[in-house]
């Protein structure tokens, strides 16, 4: 158990098919043949966890400029943050009750372009910036070749920065939290396991499901959103066996209710 408390940081709304989210959401049938497409509006959201041995940052949102060019326009118009220029990282966090040089550390569950636009604020820093093995050599070749995931931006991670790179499937780097390794969504995928005073064991799931459909149906993200399957199913076993084996509370990446249920923040 730690004595820490976990704050959400409220980074605005990406609006986006919910095919993307859940695989097979809407399908055609003989009787539908041309079902409508539902676009939904999920939250992107960042946390702070005040630790006793430091303020740690966990993601950084998406570039306040997504919308300005800074996302291709393809991407955008797949998944519109439409807000995000109301969303600067110093802005939310301030509006939160911290300053951007209170931040001691980030955690980077991945470095797609949603979750990884805000590390500019970082750089030419001694603030250490943990972020998986794995996750760190895909966003490079993503971005700096014409294979790969092309929702990693080189613009956004590609600074000087003082990387901390983790490469176990279990770490800890902070006493009480657990650092897990969750690939599917992508080779690289962080959660955090914790076990808190009053809240109990948590588990911050990230992207491994998107919406908690993904998890309490066991349906994968979506193709687009997904690179591997397999691997997204045994990340989701172990995630299952830890709430069996410890009651614990789950949050999910872009889950509205995830959101709702931190607010007023965590202890």
């Amino acid at each position: 158990m730690v004595d820490a408390t976990i704050t959400p940081i409220d980074r605005g709304r990406v609006r986006a098919d919910k095919n993307y989210m859940i695989e097979g959401y809407k399908l055609a049938s003989a009787s539908d043949p041309n079902p409508d497409a539902e676009i939904v509006e999920t939250p992107v959201y960042d946390l702070v966890i005040e630790h006793p041995e430091a303020t740690i940052l966990w993601d950084t949102g998406s570039h306040p400029e997504a919308g300005e060019g800074y996302w291709p326009a393809y991407l955008y118009d797949a998944f519109e943050h439409y807000d995000a220029g109301e969303h600067p990282l110093e802005a939310d966090l301030e509006d939160s009750g911290y300053a951007l040089s209170e931040i001691d550390a980030v955690i980077q569950s991945h470095l797609h372009l949603d979750h990884a636009g805000g590390l500019h604020n970082f750089a030419g820093t001694d603030v250490p910036v943990y972020v998986h093995e794995e996750e760190l050599k895909h966003a490079y070749y993503s971005a700096k070749t014409s294979e790969g995931d092309p929702a990693y931006l080189a613009a956004d991670f590609d600074h000087d920065l003082n990387w901390r790179v983790i490469h176990g499937e279990r770490e800890t780097h902070f006493e009480g939290i657990e650092f897990i390794h969750l690939p599917g969504h992508t080779p690289g995928l962080m959660g955090l396991r914790l076990t808190l005073p009053e809240a109990g064991t948590v588990l911050v799931a990230g992207d491994q499901a998107y919406v908690a459909e993904n998890y309490t149906d066991e349906r994968p993200l979506g193709p687009g959103l997904l690179w591997s399957k397999r691997d997204w199913y045994e990340s989701l076993r172990m995630l299952q066996e830890t709430e069996r084996r410890e009651d614990a509370t789950l949050f999910f990446g872009h889950d509205p209710d995830s959101l709702a249920r931190l607010e007023g923040g965590l202890r």
